[in-house]
């Protein structure tokens, strides 16, 4: 099973779904505003890809954050921020089989689709 976690209102998650639909994969949909985000999930992707993989820095909420609460990152500010912010993660991401990907790079879908 796929698990797929963005935003309904992203452009790419929608493409997501509908080409999980179109392949037959099975996959479930968290979505952050609606669902949330806990601590232990963004730990596991952590681990997994690094929070800087994670960071959206060219999102919207990125942008509407003080200067302050952007610099001088650690894994420690970037998951607070994360967690205050969902929004702030790259999207979508996908954990499958205890693995995690992030985006919709072709290399992603060919590791899905497989």
């Amino acid at each position: 099973m796929i698990t797929v976690v963005g935003i309904k209102s992203c452009d790419t998650c929608r493409k997501v779904l509908a080409w999980l639909a179109s392949e037959n994969l099975d996959h479930s949909y968290h979505d952050l505003r609606v669902d949330g985000l806990d601590s232990g999930q963004l730990a596991r992707w952590f681990k997994a890809c690094g929070w800087e993989a994670l960071l959206n820095r060219r999102s919207a909420t990125w942008r509407t954050l003080s200067d302050a609460e952007k610099s001088d990152l650690t894994a420690k500010k970037a998951e607070a921020l994360m967690l205050a912010h969902p929004t702030l993660i790259k999207r979508p991401v996908f954990e499958v089989g205890g693995n995690v990907y992030i985006g919709f790079s072709d290399s992603v879908k060919a590791t899905l689709d497989a």
